[in-house]
């Protein structure tokens, strides 16, 4: 593979990653434990593998596909280490994230089946130590178990002001909105019907049973030196570019349900060939028929994992091409996983990457599915998804022109399906964002915020593009026909401003005003109620905003869901 001066000079650093320091690392897994049923399919995978990984710059990932009867493959790719070149070792550890959820679910519903647990008793009769504000009607664990309970989703399950509760938004059970906080209390719920505290809990319930005996249940520093080393954004107060620097993530200890396992890829191909099985293990049954169901069920509309979505106990629940899926995706400060399971053929896989970088390996889950189910009906392989070119926009002449803010022009232009935004005579290229509309310049005066594009109908994804804004900075073209003064209370001005956590988990956020409004980095609206102010990116949002001390017309703190941010004074 040639590496063009170009690349090297768009890479930069150790956002250069493997393709810039050498070939393709493919590792094989001495053996796997199955057949080489699927071997026709490897030259396919391990091609669209190093196309995502060239697409997405991921340093190095770890795969594993299995079916009903064994683990199939484990392979890695790339590098565990960058910086000394190394390529990512098989008995290496990944953190799972969210993925864990599905751990926790299976452990309480294995102690439903022991007449433990009931599902639809009031979570305030096992845990009366919870403070949850609410007017509605009483939460259970399905509600926490299917992100229903309505509660905003805080920092911690013990803020430490006595006064602040976890506020319900609307009744339970009326709509999903995904909630970290909550899937902590499951844990300590499992403690307390259990009686042991949540990683022996998972060690012994579900670790155990499905012979993953290199995974560790909680992560602490004690098992810092089993993974595979990780990597988070250079700059972490602002959106993150495709081929953005990276640097080593801090060491985390995390015992919570949220997510708290770190794993091989080969443990992973057990659990899921468990899922595949229906709740079958090779010790007999890990959850009963009845449980399984309960699992697996598409309880509540999910659209967060994408049209048509739903959630059952822990897990997603979903089609793909006719076939029920359970899925899940994992996303810690420095690592990206994602798990699919169709059970109807009886066949998935895991992946994860080591580096948090904004995206998940969903397309490579789901292709290696796609191409084990071509294989076992001898059927043509399906074609290798297309590349994913950030810096590729489709209908790019759309977003170009003209436009007018309060005291400067900000001028957009197209050139093929390239964008650029003029800045100081010069053009700086603009990358797509995960989300429609919304663009970065890599240019150190320009990267703090997204260009965030509005439409004339805000319901119609291809209706004109109008205005578009960058922080609190606002920009109009000729077609714009809406209002161009706003009012809002003058106090709002001393909000304006950095705010920071240390804990890595919630890094910084910026408040800005544009158009009348109070937003998060210029993405987010806020929405006053009461004294607080709502998050509004979705109206199931379910949390919320109080500001601090005033000290010289500058806020100096913020609340988050109970969490505490503190501002960072502008040089």
């Amino acid at each position: 593979m040639t590496i063009t001066r170009r690349d090297m000079l768009n890479a930069g650093a150790l956002g250069a990653s493997l393709f810039a320091m050498g070939r393709f690392h493919v590792s094989e897994a001495a053996t796997a434990g199955g057949t080489d049923r699927y071997a026709g399919i490897y030259p396919a995978l391990d091609r669209f593998v190093e196309q995502f990984m060239r697409d997405m710059n991921s340093p190095g990932m770890t795969l594993v596909i299995a079916d009903r009867d064994a683990v199939q493959r484990v392979v890695t790719y790339g590098f565990g280490d960058l910086e000394a070149r190394r390529p990512v070792a098989e008995e290496e550890l990944f953190q799972i994230g969210s993925i864990s959820k599905s751990f926790v679910a299976l452990a309480l519903l294995q102690l439903r089946d022991e007449g433990k647990l009931d599902l639809d008793r009031p979570i305030a009769e096992y845990l009366p130590w919870l403070r949850i504000k609410s007017a509605f009607a009483p939460i259970t664990t399905h509600h926490l178990l299917t992100h229903s309970a309505g509660v905003s989703a805080g920092w911690d399950t013990f803020p430490s002001d006595p006064d602040v509760g976890h506020l319900a938004a609307y009744a339970p059970g009326e709509h999903f909105h995904y909630n970290n906080m909550l899937y902590e209390v499951l844990g300590y719920l499992a403690w307390t019907l259990d009686g042991r505290e949540l990683p022996e809990v998972l060690r012994e319930r579900i670790l155990r049973p499905l012979r993953m005996s290199h995974s560790e249940p909680v992560i602490k520093f004690d098992v810092r030196e089993k993974m595979a080393r990780n990597y988070a954004p250079f700059l972490g107060d602002r959106p993150y570019p495709r081929n953005g620097r990276l640097c080593e993530a801090p060491a985390l200890i995390l015992t919570s349900g949220a997510g708290c396992v770190a794993s091989t890829a080969r443990d992973m191909g057990a659990y899921v060939r468990m899922i595949a099985n229906q709740g079958k293990s090779p010790e007999g049954r890990l959850i009963s028929e009845d449980a399984f169901g309960l699992f697996s069920k598409p309880h509540i509309s999910a659209e967060d994992f994408g049209p048509g979505a739903h959630y059952g106990y822990g897990i997603a629940v979903d089609t793909l091409d006719g076939n029920r899926l359970l899925r899940h995706t994992g996303g810690m400060v420095s690592f990206m996983s994602s798990m699919m399971v169709d059970i109807d053929e009886g066949v998935g896989g895991f992946a994860s990457v080591n580096a948090q970088q904004n995206y998940r390996p969903n397309a490579v889950v789901k292709y290696a599915i796609q191409l084990m189910r071509a294989q076992r009906k001898g059927t043509s392989l399906p074609s290798m998804p297309d590349a994913d070119d950030a810096a590729s926009v489709k209908n790019a002449a759309d977003y170009a022109g003209v436009f007018a803010g309060s005291d400067r022009s900000l001028e957009i232009q197209a050139d093929d399906d390239r964008l650029f935004v003029m800045h100081d005579g010069a053009r700086v290229p603009l990358e797509r964002l995960s989300k429609q509309d919304r663009f970065i310049a890599r240019h150190h005066a320009l990267d703090r915020f997204a260009f965030v594009f509005g439409r004339k109908d805000s319901e119609a994804p291809d209706s004109a593009i109008v205005e578009v804004s960058w922080g609190g900075d606002w920009y109009r073209n000729t077609t714009y026909d809406g209002p161009i003064e706003f009012n809002y209370p003058k106090a709002w001005n001393s909000y304006v401003g950095h705010y920071r956590n240390e804990n890595p988990w919630f890094g910084s956020l910026r408040i800005v005003i544009n158009k009348g409004r109070l937003m998060i980095d210029g993405t987010m609206p806020l929405e006053t109620d009461g004294d607080l102010f709502r998050l509004r990116d979705s109206p199931r949002n379910t949390d919320w905003i109080r500001f601090g001390a005033i000290v010289n017309g500058r806020c100096m703190q913020l609340k988050l869901s109970g969490g505490d941010l503190w501002r960072v004074a502008a040089a």
